[in-house]
């Protein structure tokens, strides 16, 4: 067998880079200088011709793989039709898209989509969805979460410093606690009497909500039900059926992030249904548009009551992402 070491970067990429450097944000944190070119199923290939495994799926978002000719094909031939049209007005694919999201949302009531073009986006709406619902200003995060670096998003994530370093205040009444992660549990607890699950809601209970930030006052929990960058961490059995109630008990709204963790990358259509609890609300993108910048946010439709103006956007719905989803 002949193992070929690329010359990375090559000089096409290096003038690239280059470029690069002189025109685009420093905030971007490139991992390794590609330059891509092309891309085919999970195949890529650099400026240079350098050939590659995409085992990212770019950013986890090309679920059926690069440029598949399904999804290509449905782009160019409505691009063909139209390209755009404004939310203030309709479009079919669009409609179509959120009689699927219905048909697939985590929960048995009617739900309604906001659609977006990012999980940060979709976040927000979330966010601001659940403050609108219930009158109520405070919400409760969990460490190791990321949820987006927009303002709002950015206040619920906790993965790395840095991606907050800088930006104090973000959005206020957002109170953290430790997500339930049995390789490097925070708190105490007995395995003999219980999991972890049950002391990061025990917390909640007894210190959280006696102490810091009273329930009344909390609009909803924002929890990716299978935390992405903060470690691919599955939480044990017991936290998100106690979680449910613990949020029933005080009319407090649960919100799935599933922008990682959704649209089949368990073995179900969200990470969320392993545990056979139902969200209030899901936030979903990534590998929602095989590559297309699409996300959503689908409530249960009893929730999703602000009026129109309430909030809206420019491109979410765009007809081309609505195609490739679909």
């Amino acid at each position: 067998m002949t193992i070929r070491k690329l010359n990375v970067p090559g000089p096409k990429a290096q003038a690239l880079l280059q470029r690069d450097a002189a025109t685009i944000s420093p905030s971007y944190p490139r991992d390794y200088p590609f330059v891509m070119a092309r891309g085919k199923g999970t195949e890529v290939w650099d400026v240079d011709d350098n050939r590659y495994l995409d085992f990212a799926a770019g950013i986890a978002v090309c679920a059926t793989g690069h440029s598949h000719p399904d999804v290509v094909r449905a782009i160019q031939q409505q691009a063909e039709r139209f390209i755009h049209i404004s939310s203030d007005f309709y479009h079919e694919s669009w409609i179509k898209l959120g009689e699927k999201l219905d048909e697939i949302a985590p929960f048995k009531e009617d739900a309604l989509c906001f659609m977006t073009n990012s999980g940060a986006e979709a976040v927000e709406a979330a966010i601001k969805l659940a403050r609108y619902h219930t009158g109520r200003p405070r919400f409760i995060g969990f460490h190791g979460g990321f949820h987006g670096r927009t303002m709002g998003a950015l206040a619920f994530t906790a993965s790395k410093a840095v991606q907050r370093q800088g930006f104090f205040p973000a959005m206020a009444g957002v109170t953290h606690v430790p997500f339930p992660n049995t390789y490097r549990p925070r708190l105490a607890f007995d395995p003999a009497k219980s999991d972890y699950g049950d002391a990061v809601i025990d917390y909640i209970e007894k210190v959280i909500f006696t102490y810091e930030c009273p329930p009344g006052d909390v609009a909803a929990f924002l929890v990716e039900p299978i935390q992405g960058e903060g470690g691919y961490v599955i939480p044990p059995q017991s936290f998100f059926p106690r979680l449910r109630k613990l949020a029933d008990e005080h009319g407090i709204l649960l919100i799935a992030d599933e922008v990682q963790s959704g649209m089949g990358r368990t073995g179900k259509w969200w990470a969320i249904q392993h545990w056979g609890v139902e969200p209030d609300m899901v936030c979903s993108a990534k590998g929602i548009a095989s590559g297309m910048p699409l996300g959503a946010m689908i409530a249960r439709k009893s929730i999703m009551d602000w009026p129109p103006g309430a909030h809206g956007n420019t491109y979410g719905g765009n007809p081309l992402s609505c195609v490739a989803a679909l």
